[in-house]
């Protein structure tokens, strides 16, 4: 039997990059896969049509998981298609990096509400489901900046940390109803996010970290089916660093 066979989930900011790899990696264990991000575009529909190949439901949607409203409708219309939702990842983040001292309010504001006020509406509107089911596993993606800071990223690393209080205090709060919340942290990860950075900069980090390379996106997604499975059954409130040892 797959890992994750008859379980339904539920992937925020799926596109591409990490939760992209995610989405692939769940249908090849057997899960249906709902997912989201701003816009149903041609990225949007090319994951949708790999997912389905894998023999599993999937279905795109057009979501702000910023807005509170929007994720609401989000998580209705999912029980509605699916009938169930299993596994929640709120994966949906971006950044704005900057020195504080040449980082705008509008800068500070938008992370903050796109990377963690999300995790905050699905968290809050998937649990009317979890709860009736007696059952959920939610899966927040933080980042190893969220643990220990990096300058120039006050903001991203605020919305990260917070997402870890967020996490431990979910966990505590749901776990008598069997929901389990956990979150990973990602260190150096090879997506667009981190694409455009100078190559002596990716070199250094390189070098700093134990492994010796750039962490792909299908090492979190690994971690993920871990957690959205039934092996990880007595796992929660944790904060899971792939890192390669660069965080230690």
């Amino acid at each position: 039997m797959k890992l994750l066979e008859g379980k339904t989930a539920l992937i925020t900011g799926a596109s591409r990059g990490i939760g992209k790899a995610i989405a692939i990696k769940y249908a090849m264990y057997g899960c249906n896969v709902a997912f989201s991000d701003l816009n149903y575009d041609e990225n949007a529909q090319k994951v949708e049509e790999e997912i389905r190949s894998y023999g599993v439901k999937a279905k795109a949607y057009a979501s702000d998981a910023s807005s509170f409203e929007a994720s609401d409708k989000l998580i209705t219309d999912v029980q509605n298609d699916f009938g169930q939702i299993d596994i929640l990842i709120n994966n949906a983040g971006i950044t704005r990096d900057q020195l504080l001292m040449r980082m705008s309010e509008n800068d500070w504001d938008l992370v903050i509400k796109v990377n963690l006020k999300s995790v905050f509406n699905l968290t809050k509107a998937v649990q009317k489901v979890m709860l009736k089911q007696r059952f959920g596993s939610i899966i927040n993606m933080s980042s190893v900046v969220g643990v220990s800071g990096n300058g120039g990223q006050s903001n991203y690393a605020a919305s990260k940390a917070g997402i870890i209080g967020f996490t431990k205090s979910i966990a505590i709060e749901l776990g008598s109803r069997n929901i389990r919340c956990n979150a990973i942290a990602p260190g150096f990860i090879e997506t667009e996010m981190t694409a455009n950075l100078p190559a002596d900069v990716k070199d250094k980090w390189i070098n700093d970290i134990p492994l010796r390379r750039t962490g792909k996106p299908e090492d979190v997604a690994d971690v993920c089916v871990f957690l959205g499975s039934n092996l990880s059954s007595y796992v929660s409130g944790q904060v899971i660093q792939v890192c390669g040892g660069m965080n230690t």
